[in-house]
């Protein structure tokens, strides 16, 4: 089930799509408009790698200067080229994409981003693999800094795999941050079995309690939502075969921190924000409620 999983999702990627407008729902944009300054680093990642890329948004916590960022499903590369701009010349991105002709989109692409960036050499590589099988690529115990990902974790058929993957990659103190789609429940079998409905980001769909539940199998002991909304279909045969089934776009980080509580738990502890975080002048959002 799962090599026939893999295959339409790179025949759908890969051949169905020809560009962001083919897609049949909005089921992984966001409603919140990018920052200024992931505007600005939107303007120079080249135009057909912006066509070729099919989620929207870009899911990334502030402060990211030096580091070495992850990107799972990285397509066209448009989200690499992005975080290339945001870690700057000391820092690396690296893209991991099963579907040969979105990595060869993104490749294509490594000398013209390079030098619109002025750095002296690329800061971001990409690998072909199965997000299902990082422990199969050449990358580190405890070498990634963040994790980020946009609207992929769905189309994974081995959800867990790619949680504690992320896990072991991941150094001491990093995250994965990260939007998807749930479902309020689970999602039934005959829709799960649509390869439309996998392709559009639903029938993967996680119940968000068995995500949580994944999530701190893995070792994430806290997972934090920062911001959710929920998902309009805006297409009527597929609608109709979701019936009342209602989907939801989520965006969670999950920190690697030994000792953190499971549970948020207030007792009266204040914070005194210095404005020390670029673009983040008055306040910082950690989270949804924090």
């Amino acid at each position: 089930m799962s090599e026939q999983l893999h295959e339409q999702v790179q025949t759908y990627y890969g051949e169905t799509l020809q560009s962001s407008a083919d897609l049949q729902t909005n089921a992984c944009c966001t409603l919140q408009a990018p920052a200024p300054h992931i505007r600005a680093a939107l303007s120079k990642v080249h135009e057909e790698v912006q066509a070729r890329y099919y989620g929207c948004g870009l899911c990334i916590p502030d402060k990211v200067e030096g580091l070495r960022i992850l990107d799972l499903g990285s397509g066209s590369g448009r989200d690499c080229y992005i975080a290339a701009q945001l870690v700057g010349e000391n820092g690396s991105v690296v893209g991991v994409d099963m579907t040969k002709s979105q990595l060869d989109i993104a490749r294509q692409y490594l000398e013209h981003h390079r030098q619109a960036f002025g750095y002296a050499k690329s800061n971001v590589e990409f690998y072909e693999g199965n997000i299902e099988r990082l422990d199969e690529l050449p990358l580190a115990a405890e070498s990634i800094d963040i994790i980020i990902s946009n609207c992929v974790l769905n189309l994974a058929a081995d959800k867990g795999k790619v949680l504690r993957d992320a896990f072991r990659l991941l150094k001491k103190g990093g995250e994965m941050y990260f939007s998807d789609v749930y479902a309020e429940r689970r999602v039934p079998a005959h829709l799960q079995a649509n390869p439309l409905l996998w392709g559009e980001c639903l029938s993967g769909a996680m119940y968000w309690n068995d995500f949580l539940r994944a999530a701190k199998a893995a070792g994430f002991a806290d997972p934090r939502a920062v911001e959710d909304h929920a998902i309009s279909i805006e297409n009527a045969e597929l609608q109709a075969l979701v019936g009342e089934l209602r989907f939801y776009s989520v965006t969670y980080r999950l920190f690697k921190i030994e000792g953190l509580e499971s549970d948020c738990e207030d007792y009266g502890q204040a914070v005194r924000y210095r404005g020390s975080i670029e673009n983040q002048p008055h306040f910082f959002d950690l989270d949804a409620h924090h």
